[in-house]
């Protein structure tokens, strides 16, 4: 039986022996120090997270996790909620843009039905569902506190059974119509700030249609009172069941000591969620990139992560983590393969 409180326990700093060798290396690679930049950084940490001075990457994955919400009642999306079981079925037959950039990444594709509002039957599906979409959290609460600890203990298994067949990186993706709203909510209780400074247009919204977002998200935090200091508190009444699947991805992989690769802005709102619960947490995230999605770039401050990307993506799917896989994949073949100065026979400095 799933226990977050043993989970999280599970989660310890980053390994400073493996951290202190890999360091070493990259003074010792025939190139000038520093110069390689983020890549040597990337290589430094994953060291630490792999408990590897060497650490290498052969298995990729990204976890799409799928769930409707019933603020969508409320107008704040640009397309009706049918779409998220239609783009679920996208996913699963390889036509979606998540699709062709993990091809080229090479990374598995997981499709977690984790809360869609509609009976999906496919093979490839996981089907998870802990119910048929969030309630309106702007009129009561978007799920019971049980809900979100299934749905994080649902994350938990999914990222457990890729990790039994071989995982070395997992990347963050997600599908659910007015998942924007839910993220904008999070992120505002979470860092204390009005919602307006991290409600952005989403499906590609109006100024209208913004004005009333923010409107409706004011109204869910006034409504539901969330306690800012209980992240548990706040994922229930103002979240999204794929926002929680994802928390509990994150807080396993990182009790794995497998890195997590972060998309955009909901799936950072699950890493900001998986941050208050844990802060060690922090340690085994990459930000992808950077989404054009107001709250993202604060989320991110808040785990003082720097994009690796910024392509001006929107997108979600896991679209941005994935392409981003290309750049860590450089940083470790850079620190495992370049030659050291005794090995190529150049000079060092003086």
């Amino acid at each position: 039986m799933f226990e977050l409180q043993d989970l999280i326990a599970r989660i310890t700093p980053l390994d400073v022996a493996s951290i202190e060798l890999a360091r070493a290396r990259q003074l010792q690679l025939t190139k000038p120090a520093g110069s390689l930049g983020r890549l040597e950084d990337i290589a430094v940490q994953l060291a630490g997270v792999t408990r590897n001075a060497m650490p290498e990457i052969q298995r990729r994955a990204v976890v799409v996790m799928a769930a409707d919400h019933g603020v969508t009642a409320e107008g704040v999306s640009a397309f009706p909620k049918d779409v998220t079981p239609q783009m679920v079925l996208n996913f699963l037959t390889g036509g979606a843009a998540i699709n062709v950039l993990a091809r080229q990444a090479d990374a598995a594709v997981t499709v977690v039905d984790i809360g869609v509002d509609a009976d999906l039957q496919h093979p490839q599906l996981l089907s998870r569902k802990v119910r048929s979409g969030t309630a309106n959290m702007a009129q009561e609460a978007a799920m019971s506190r049980q809900e979100a600890l299934q749905a994080i203990g649902i994350g938990v298994e999914v990222l457990e059974r890729l990790a039994s067949e071989g995982l070395d990186l997992v990347a963050t993706g997600e599908m659910g119509i007015g998942n924007t709203t839910a993220a904008s909510a999070i992120t505002a209780c979470l860092l204390n700030v009005p919602a307006k400074d991290v409600t952005g247009r989403g499906t590609g919204i109006d100024d209208q249609q913004l004005a009333n977002k923010v409107r409706i998200i004011e109204r869910a935090i006034a409504q539901n009172n969330p306690d800012i200091d209980q992240p548990l508190d706040v994922l229930a009444k103002v979240g999204g069941l794929e926002i929680a699947g994802l928390v509990g991805v994150i807080l396993a992989a990182a009790a794995r000591r497998i890195p997590v690769v972060l998309d955009g802005f909901i799936s950072s709102a699950a890493g900001l969620v998986a941050y208050a619960l844990c802060p060690t947490v922090k340690d085994y995230l990459l930000a992808g990139h950077l989404s054009v999605e107001l709250g993202h770039r604060l989320i991110l401050e808040k785990l003082g992560l720097e994009p690796l990307l910024n392509l001006h993506l929107r997108l979600g799917e896991g679209t941005g983590a994935v392409l981003a896989m290309h750049i860590i994949e450089g940083a470790l073949r850079t620190h495992r393969e370049m030659s050291t100065f005794a090995e190529a026979g150049v000079s060092d400095k003086a």
